[in-house]
């Protein structure tokens, strides 16, 4: 992951910055010399790879002569970017790798998430993530240290119940659903999946074994967050053990937007899933 990454605010302003110079007609290389700052720092600035100043962002509209309210809108979105959310209260108990994601979460009112193996994050039980660190040879740091992360699942977890609720559209495959080994923990997460399922914000399916061969086998699991000022500000998300990937370029949102389409297509639709989940607890 990239030292640094915008909030969606902050790629919104960066786009509008960039779109303003280009309507200007300046160049980077103009824009910096009129700045008195290196063309590097331009580059960086409309990369996304440093934070944007408020002072900066007014040098450059005065520039590019933005005036009235377009002017007060993109100061007011630099101002924005640069307040810090609910999250960054926990602390270190937010990976670096992980806040951003949460930003983006935060912010985001489309989320579609495919996982093959582990109840998504919103989803999750506080036993559940429990168990996973211990099966994942992750101790979580001490028992103060984990009760702050589920803390923070669960203020996560609480935007799925929210006037503003995101669209939350998950699939899982079956192994999901299968994979437990304690009978009482298998239990409450399942009966979680069903009850949740059941909000108006949730969308759940589950891709069944007997699908065969599918689209996403070759890929680690995946959110893609959708943002309502722009299809241009959408991210996949993909996550690992070591870290995550942030993926912005349009082909790349495209493409897992369509293996995402096909995974949909293969699954259960949501009655026959929330039937299948009923099943799996009754087999318990």
């Amino acid at each position: 992951m990239p030292a640094y990454m915008p909030t969606v605010r902050g790629r919104r302003l960066i786009q509008e910055l960039r779109r303003a110079r280009e309507e200007a007609g300046y160049t980077q290389a103009q824009v910096a010399e009129e700045m008195g700052w290196s063309e590097s720092k331009q580059i960086k600035l409309e990369g996304g790879d440093q934070p944007v100043k408020v002072a900066d962002v007014r040098a450059m509209l005065s520039l590019y002569g933005v005036t009235g309210g377009m002017a007060e809108t993109l100061i007011q979105l630099a101002k924005d970017a640069r307040q810090k959310g609910w999250w960054h209260s926990y602390g270190d108990a937010i990976p670096s790798w992980f806040e951003v994601f949460v930003a983006l979460e935060n912010e985001a009112i489309d989320l579609r998430t495919y996982e093959s193996e582990l109840v998504p994050g919103l989803l999750q039980t506080p036993d559940y993530y429990r168990a996973f660190l211990r099966a994942a040879l992750q101790d979580g740091g001490d028992e103060q240290e984990v009760e702050r992360k589920i803390e923070i699942r669960r203020q996560r977890q609480t935007r799925l119940e929210a006037v503003d609720a995101p669209n939350y559209w998950a699939i899982i495959n079956e192994a999901v659903i299968r994979r437990f080994g304690d009978a009482d923990l298998a239990k409450a997460q399942l009966q979680v999946l069903l009850d949740r399922s059941e909000l108006p914000s949730v969308t759940l399916q589950v891709l069944p074994f007997s699908v065969g061969l599918h689209a996403a086998q070759d890929r680690a699991p995946f959110v893609i967050l959708g943002f309502p000022e722009s299809a241009d500000l959408d991210v996949v998300y993909v996550e690992s053990q070591h870290g995550s990937l942030y993926l912005e370029r349009q082909e790349e949102v495209a493409r897992y937007n369509d293996v995402f389409n096909h995974l949909r297509a293969l699954a259960f639709d949501p009655v026959k899933s929330r039937a299948m989940i009923a099943q799996a607890i009754r087999e318990v």
